[in-house]
């Protein structure tokens, strides 16, 4: 089946409106975009809990798809009368069909963390048998190895993880840091995450890795349970901060902390959170702004 996409910009404020007119009147899918993305003009959007910012670029770019044979002006004409507003300048091309599944798995390819360490896809083959070749393919849960953040954590474990030591994974995603720290050595390997989704999709993960990894729902996961050598926690900054008393409680003395999710300018003030119960510090820094932090848990 043949398709027509339909393109144009509009303010950040008019742009949720748009996306629901169309879809209301009858477009397949809706995609909202920044239409500098790829130039120097760039701007970058995280979705940081807690932060007041507009989801959508200053001006977003909507491109609407449509089934060949329909009616895309009337559909726009449609959304354009809903919301009161004159149809804006536009421009619609084909997208030829073709084999999705095969389009998708084009952009995966096995990715190389440390010589030791890589991420495959389960329709490639690896690239160095004689490595810890993870098999994980994207999902719905966060966490591919292919985001700077996930590769700090990656990188982390595989260059300081001792064999037999207890891992918690706190915000696991797809499991990847979990299922990572098992195969290089770990002992007793945990995961925890509010997203029921992320721990079907760690636990799947796992056993296609045959690893022996526990994954719980965060609300099972009650404070005062066990503490662990090394905990690992990938999220955002602002959870980073208010979850500090409950992640720094999941760390033995002397343990060991990896935060990741920080952009550099974030970095003081998770580093100010922890600080009361680890010497903390950047620990590497790596694309478009993101670092991560490691620590170790002070005597008391």
């Amino acid at each position: 089946m043949a398709y027509l996409a339909l393109r144009f910009d509009v303010d950040a404020a008019a742009a949720d409106g748009w996306a629901d007119a169309l879809i209301a009147a009858g477009a397949l899918s809706v995609d909202l975009g920044d239409p500098h993305a790829g130039t120097p003009a760039e701007t970058p959007r995280y979705a940081e809990p807690g932060e007041p910012a507009s989801p959508f670029w200053p001006l977003s770019r909507i491109t609407a798809l449509f089934a060949q044979e329909s009616d895309w002006r009337g559909a726009l004409a449609d959304a354009a009368g809903a919301l009161g507003a004159p149809a804006p300048p536009h421009e619609v091309h084909p997208v030829a069909d073709e084999d999705w599944v095969r389009a998708t798995q084009s952009q995966f390819a096995p990715i190389r963390i440390t010589e030791r360490l890589w991420i495959v896809p389960t329709w490639c083959r690896p690239v160095d048998p004689r490595a810890v070749n993870i098999a994980l393919d994207p999902g719905l849960a966060f966490g591919t190895g292919s985001h700077p953040t996930t590769r700090l954590c990656l990188e982390w474990l595989s260059v300081n993880l001792r064999k037999g030591e207890a891992v918690l994974d706190y915000g696991c995603g797809s499991g990847i840091l979990a299922i990572a720290a098992a195969m290089l050595g770990a002992g007793r390997v945990d995961g925890v995450d509010i997203d029921a989704q992320a721990i079907a999709a760690a636990r799947a993960n796992a056993t296609a890795n045959r690893v022996d990894a526990t994954f719980t729902p965060a609300d099972r996961f009650r404070a005062g349970g066990a503490t662990y050598d090394v905990v690992v926690a990938n999220i955002l900054a602002n959870p980073l901060v208010v979850l500090s008393p409950l992640i720094a409680a999941r760390v033995r003395g002397g343990g060991r902390l990896v935060l990741s999710g920080i952009l550099a300018a974030q970095a003081p003030a998770v580093v100010s959170a922890y600080a009361g119960w680890f010497n903390i510090a950047v620990w590497s820094a790596g694309e478009d702004g993101w670092v991560a932090l490691s620590g170790e848990r002070l005597a008391r």
